[in-house]
């Protein structure tokens, strides 16, 4: 099986929008939960309730693949699925190392979904001597010393930042001078990085804090609808002029 460094995604030569990358995932999940449910085929409303878009903007992205499903038939679930997977660049075998195994990052290796998804954790890596040799999910920690060498021995080009902060930014540094070009970032900063390197942020404050501005909006919404109403309920009258 080829590995991640030496073969990239095609998605970009084949111009299909950024965008609409960021929802191939989302039509993966669907079609993969289809396929084990041996679903043959599904009509493209289906999908995109079931993945969360809307069908027109659906059946656009799918366009950029060549896929135009059958009329009156529907798109072709275990077709799509292999046709996603591999604009993705899920049919190749991608070594990925992280980097900082405190709570999140011994989290993140637990995490079962990385080899069906056509990703293996090929090491773990943190700056605490002590944590070195120490198994998190059957994998030995090794020291930051070793990152360089880790990476070239194993072919990596995607590397997991789950640091604090304040190292986040030299442990960047230092898997691009090694030759990672796609950087999955969890700690609470913004990493700089030269053209030619790819970094996807996850933060989980901002996405609690993006779902506590929606409570509030609701809570306000609510209260403005009480103060319409009269005591039973209704709307008061409107007294004439």
């Amino acid at each position: 099986m080829a590995t991640g460094r030496n073969h990239r995604p095609a998605t970009r030569s084949r111009g299909i929008p950024e965008a609409t990358v960021a929802r191939l995932p989302l039509y993966l999940r669907a079609l993969t939960a289809l396929s084990e449910r041996s679903v043959p085929t599904v009509s493209s409303e289906e999908l995109a309730a079931a993945a969360g878009v809307n069908s027109a903007k659906l059946r656009k992205d799918f366009s950029y693949l060549g896929s135009y499903g059958t009329r009156g038939v529907g798109y072709d679930v275990e077709y799509l699925v292999y046709q996603i997977s591999r604009e993705l660049g899920l049919t190749q075998d991608w070594p990925v190392v992280i980097v900082g195994i405190g709570n999140l990052g011994a989290a993140l290796a637990n995490y079962g979904g990385f080899a069906s998804r056509g990703f293996r954790v090929a090491a773990l890596i943190d700056a605490d001597p002590s944590m070195a040799g120490k198994p998190v999910a059957g994998i030995p920690v090794q020291h930051t010393d070793e990152l360089e060498k880790i990476i070239s021995d194993n072919g990596v080009s995607i590397g997991v930042i789950s640091t604090p902060a304040g190292a986040a930014q030299q442990v960047c540094e230092r898997l691009i001078a090694a030759g990672v070009t796609s950087i999955l970032n969890f700690a609470p900063t913004v990493l700089s990085v030269p053209d030619g390197v790819d970094v996807r942020k996850v933060d989980l404050s901002i996405e609690l804090q993006i779902l506590a501005f929606h409570e509030q909006r609701k809570a306000g919404e609510e209260a403005e609808s009480s103060t319409r109403k009269g005591p039973d309920g209704d709307m008061p009258a409107v007294m004439p002029a």
